[in-house]
C-alpha cells in the first residue's frame, strides 16, 4: 500500500501524536510480516532490541537488512529461525560472523536492480513494515535518511506500516529522494542518539602501495571517480590527493573519507561531469566524523537511490569513469570473485558489476579489480589468488566478459578483447613469481596455454 504524503498544518503536533517508545512501536509488527530494516548507518538499534523481546509472541517474521553496522538482536535471539528470519544482501564483518554461526542468510542481487526487484515482488513477498533510523524532523515536517539513501526511499511506496527511529547525530543530506514526511510515518521513536560508526584510518602495506601506484598512473584530468569499499580503494584515494591531477568528478556508490581529502586539495570540482555537474553523487556514506560533517547540509552533495547511482547506463553518461574495486580471486579465464571463498560468503557484490560494466561503456573510462597476488593459508603455504578455476560454489562477481583491468603488486593487465590463452598469459604475468610455473602447468591442462610463450 503506497503511503501518500498529505498536507499537515501542524507537523509538530502530528509528530507528538505518533511519538512512542520502541516497545510500543514494534507492536505494529505481526507474525508473517516482511520487515525491511534501514541499511548501513540507518540500522534501527532501539527498535531491533525491542522487537527481539517480542520473540515468543511472533513467528515467521522475515527481516531484510544490508551491510550491518550493529549486531541485530533479532538474529541472536532465535537461532532456530522459527520466530525471526534475518537476511542480508551485502555482508559486513558483523554479517559474516552471524552467517558463520548459522544466524543469518544472504540474498544475491545487483544493486542497480534492487528497486525493480522489490517492485516486482508478489504481494506475499513484498515488505509490509519498514523500520529505519532518520535525522530529526524539520519545521516543515520532513525527516531525512541522512547517510543512507539506498533502499530507504522505497519504503513509503512499499510498506503498510512505517516506523522511524530518530538519531540527532544523523546528518541531513541533500537529494530529492532523501526526505520523508511525517504524514508517511506511523510511529516515531526517539532513540538514544548513538554516535555514528567511525571507520578508523587504515594502515597500508608495501603491496597496497604498489597496487595503488599502478592504478593512479592510469588516472587522467577530468576523470569521474568511484572508489569501492576496503583498504585498497582508500589507499588509491590517498594517492590521488597527493597527485597533480585536476578537475575530478565523483559519481559513486559509497562516499568515504578519502573523497573529502581529495576535495580539500582542490582536485575535485565535479565541473567536467556530463550529468549532475558540480555535485558529489552517491547512495550511502560511511567513514568518520570528517565525512559526516562534510555531507551535512552541503549543497554540493546529492544522495540518490541505487537505481540511479548504480545504473550502468546512467553512470556511463559521464566520460572517463574511473572505477576502483577490490576482489578476492581471479581465475585464468578472467572470472572475478569479490564475494565468497567457496560457499562462504565474505561480502556482497555491491556496485562492482555496475561500475566495472559502466566504466567500459563510458568514453575514456577504466575499471579496475585489485587484489594481492597471494596469501598464506592456514598451514603456512604460499597460495595464489590468481587460480586456474574458481572453487565450486564460489560466486562469480564479474563474469569474464565484463572484467576489465586486473591489478596486483606485480602489474596491471587489461583483459578486454583478449582470447583465453592471452588472458592466461597476462594473468600469470602478474601472479606471484614463485607460483607462476604451477599456473602454467594448470593452463596447459586447460588447453589455454601457448607453449611458444614459455621461454
Amino acid at each position: 500500500m503506497s503511503k501518500i504524503q498529505q498536507s499537515i498544518s501542524n507537523p509538530r503536533q502530528e509528530y507528538q501524536k505518533k511519538l512512542v517508545k520502541a516497545e510500543e512501536a514494534v507492536k505494529l509488527i505481526r507474525s508473517q510480516d516482511r520487515v525491511q530494516y534501514g541499511e548501513f548507518l540507518s540500522f534501527p538499534i532501539e527498535c531491533d532490541a525491542a522487537l527481539a523481546q517480542c520473540k515468543d509472541e511472533l513467528y515467521d517474521v522475515r527481516i531484510l537488512m544490508s551491510t550491518l553496522t550493529s549486531v541485530p538482536q533479532v538474529a541472536l535471539c532465535d537461532p532456530s529461525h522459527e520466530h525471526f528470519v534475518a537476511t542480508d544482501f551485502s555482508y559486513s564483518l558483523i554479517s559474516r560472523k552471524l552467517a558463520d554461526a548459522g544466524l543469518l542468510f544472504y540474498m544475491p542481487s545487483t544493486y542497480h536492480e534492487a528497486y525493480k526487484i522489490f517492485r516486482q515482488l508478489p504481494d506475499s513477498e513484498r515488505p509490509t513494515v519498514g523500520v529505519v533510523t532518520v535525522s530529526p524532523m524539520d519545521e516543515n515536517g520532513y525527516f531525512n535518511f541522512g547517510t543512507t539513501c539506498s533502499m530507504n526511499p522505497l519504503l513509503p511506496e512499499m510498506v503498510d506500516r512505517l516506523i522511524v527511529e530518530v538519531n540527532t547525530n544523523m546528518p541531513r543530506v541533500h537529494g530529492p529522494q532523501n526526505y520523508l514526511h511525517i504524514s508517511q510515518v506511523d510511529r516515531v521513536v526517539e532513540g538514544k542518539n548513538p554516535k555514528l560508526l567511525q571507520i578508523p584510518k587504515q594502515s597500508y602495506s608495501e603491496i597496497d602501495d604498489k597496487i595503488a601506484g599502478y592504478i593512479v598512473k592510469e588516472l587522467e584530468d577530468g576523470a569521474c571517480l568511484q572508489l569501492g569499499i576496503g583498504s585498497m580503494p582508500n589507499r588509491v584515494g590517498e594517492l590521488i590527493a597527493q597527485s597533480d591531477v585536476k578537475d575530478l568528478g565523483v559519481h559513486t556508490e559509497m562516499l568515504v573519507d578519502s573523497f573529502v581529502d581529495i576535495y580539500n586539495t582542490g582536485r575535485i570540482t565535479n565541473l567536467r561531469k556530463t550529468i549532475d555537474k558540480g555535485q558529489f553523487v552517491f547512495t550511502f556514506a560511511m567513514g568518520s566524523d570528517k565525512l559526516y560533517e562534510f555531507i551535512h547540509n552541503n549543497p554540493l552533495c546529492k544522495a540518490a537511490a541505487p537505481d540511479y547511482t548504480n545504473d550502468p547506463f546512467v553512470i556511463a553518461q559521464n566520460d572517463k569513469v574511473f572505477s576502483v574495486c577490490s576482489c578476492l580471486e581471479v581465475d585464468l579465464y578472467g572470472q572475478v570473485s569479490s564475494e565468497s571463498m567457496g560457499a562462504r560468503q565474505i561480502s556482497g557484490i555491491g556496485g562492482q558489476f555496475d561500475f566495472i560494466f559502466a566504466s567500459h561503456r563510458s568514453k575514456g573510462g577504466k575499471g579496475f579489480a585489485c587484489l594481492n597476488s597471494s596469501y598464506m593459508d592456514k598451514d603456512g603455504n604460499l597460495t595464489s589468488r590468481i587460480v586456474p578455476g574458481l572453487e565450486p560454489c564460489t560466486a562469480v562477481s564479474l563474469p569474464r566478459y565484463i572484467t576489465y583491468y586486473i591489478v596486483t603488486e606485480y602489474g596491471i593487465v587489461n583483459l578486454k578483447g583478449k582470447p583465453t590463452w592471452q588472458r592466461a598469459e597476462e594473468l600469470i604475468s602478474i601472479a606471484h613469481p614463485d607460483l607462476r610455473d604451477e599456473l602454467v602447468k594448470k593452463a596447459e591442462k586447460l588447453k589455454i596455454w601457448r607453449h611458444s610463450n614459455k621461454r
